[in-house]
């Protein structure tokens, strides 16, 4: 998933090491048929078939069933279909290697304008059915993490507490076996070794969002993977980085991407209207502003 996984769990059982050895193999599972980075994942097979359709495995629907959900309750912010615009911005292979390449840019974008496209994904509950018109394809990037950091803390539960860290969108099954919250330090999005505060959280989620950690040149232009789908082009927002807590990861990972694709004028207006959230935003000019919610979460040790 071009990212770091990290999994605790408390446990006392003998069982407990060896499901946490399991692990690895769920995240390589998940990854071969979420990734539009492996050709012959499930997701890659699914952009191919297009207005076909196609009858997916209960994985794939249930991430494309969350991704329409999100771009639902975003009003389309948040959308799998910027998967052509990802690509004309130059994102078009994994961070690792776009990070040495000559990017070249692109002319014209091919897609629909990708905020109102979800519309036209169908759906079909019964036999799992999934198909787009022409033009329409999807990258389930962060939500596909948030979903899998999620599955992979509920199964361990079962052992014990578990907290599953995918690439910073992190799930908590529960409080650790003491009792006690678990601690999340959040780091600034310019000098990871910066501690800005840390959160104690008993369960949830927790993401963040940033437009500082994978970005790259175009030719003489900054680019970075957050796409803002009302240009079709990488968001200019005030937001570098939005750090959102929530009921589950994937919530988080859909609520810190919406934050920062709004900018600080909106984002906190929005992130209070809902009570299951709470956000700290670091702006561009290193300014921090927080949501009523989130002051309740530092610990009185570290906080802002």
């Amino acid at each position: 998933m071009g990212s770091e996984i990290r999994v605790a769990v408390e446990s006392t059982a003998a069982a407990g090491s060896a499901r946490l050895s399991d692990v690895p193999a769920w995240f390589d599972a998940w990854e071969r048929c979420l990734s539009r980075f492996v050709p012959e994942s499930e997701l890659c097979a699914l952009n191919r078939a297009g207005s076909s359709g196609m009858r997916v495995s209960d994985t794939l629907w249930d991430v494309v069933h969350a991704a329409v959900a999100a771009a639902e309750a975003t009003s389309g912010m948040v959308t799998a279909t910027i998967l052509p615009d990802l690509e004309a911005a130059g994102y078009d292979r994994t961070f690792e290697v776009i990070q040495d390449a000559d990017i070249r840019a692109t002319a014209a974008l091919v897609s629909p304008r990708a905020q109102d496209a979800y519309r036209s994904i169908t759906l079909n509950q019964a036999d799992h059915m999934i198909s787009m018109p022409a033009g329409i394809r999807l990258d389930l990037g962060g939500i596909a993490k948030g979903w899998a950091a999620d599955r992979a803390a509920s199964v361990l539960a079962a052992m014990g507490p578990a907290q599953v860290n995918a690439g910073g969108d992190i799930a908590l099954s529960g409080p650790r076996a003491n009792g006690l919250p678990w601690q999340i330090a959040v780091a600034s999005p310019t000098l990871p070794e910066e501690i800005l505060g840390v959160l104690e959280l008993a369960q949830g989620g927790v993401a963040t969002s940033s437009r500082h950690y994978r970005k790259w040149q175009q030719g003489d232009v900054w680019q970075h993977h957050l796409i803002d789908p009302t240009t079709g082009r990488p968001a200019q927002s005030d937001v570098l980085s939005a750090t959102v807590v929530g009921p589950s990861a994937m919530v988080a990972e859909v609520a810190a991407k919406h934050a920062l694709l709004l900018g600080s004028g909106r984002a906190l207006e929005w992130v209070d209207a809902h009570e299951s959230l709470a956000a700290l935003l670091v702006l561009e000019d290193g300014t921090l502003l927080e949501s009523a919610r989130m002051r309740q979460l530092w610990s009185s040790a570290l906080a802002l």
